[in-house]
């Protein structure tokens, strides 16, 4: 049973709440992670839409299938081996993905930050496009598996073995992928420049 405050509950017991069909724990949880889990559907599709659409279809395949999860890995890594999957089949769907500015990855809420940086001058600007264009250029060029590791690692700050357990492969070879697609990037970027 959830507490009388469900937001203040651990994965653990809204997850067996949830299975017991209490729809407001498994609420809890995407409410928990809806940010996150849009945040790498973004890094994968950089498209708003696309990533609103693949973090809910996530959402609705955890849900339909949380009576078969078995508590082997916690709920969080559970989840997101869904979404990375969903992720990987739409870059597969996809072949290649348009890559917009990073400065564009942020969306700023308040404006305040325009306030305290005065806006960059146009050449700024135009150096600072241009390399958002050359580094989606080389993260566009990755194999599937190298920009999903490199993308969680540095995007979503996961570690090597939470990274692992999403990927369901071992550390050893996650350590691998980032390695090779570090690499690649290094070598990609020193061609463009």
């Amino acid at each position: 049973m959830v507490s009388s405050r469900p937001e203040e509950s651990g994965d653990e017991e809204l997850v067996t709440s949830a299975q017991r069909g209490e729809r407001q724990a498994f609420e809890v949880l995407v409410d928990r992670y809806k940010q996150k889990a849009y945040r790498i559907a973004f890094d994968f599709t950089r498209d708003r839409e696309e990533a609103k659409d693949l973090s809910q279809e996530a959402f609705l395949q955890a849900f339909s299938h949380l009576k078969g999860f078995d508590r082997r890995a916690s709920f969080y890594t559970w989840f997101y081996r869904i979404l990375v999957n969903l992720c990987l089949d739409y870059r597969r769907r996809r072949g290649r993905i348009s890559w917009e500015s990073l400065d564009e990855r942020t969306e700023k809420g308040n404006g305040l930050d325009k306030i305290a940086n005065p806006a960059p001058s146009p050449d700024q600007q135009a150096m600072g496009e241009e390399l958002s264009r050359r580094i989606g250029a080389a993260l566009a060029t990755l194999p599937p598996k190298q920009r999903a590791v490199f993308l969680l690692k540095n995007h979503q700050g996961l570690s090597i073995s939470e990274i692992a357990t999403v990927m369901k492969a071992a550390e050893g070879t996650i350590k691998a992928h980032l390695h090779r697609a570090v690499m690649a990037l290094r070598q990609r970027l020193t061609e463009l420049a």
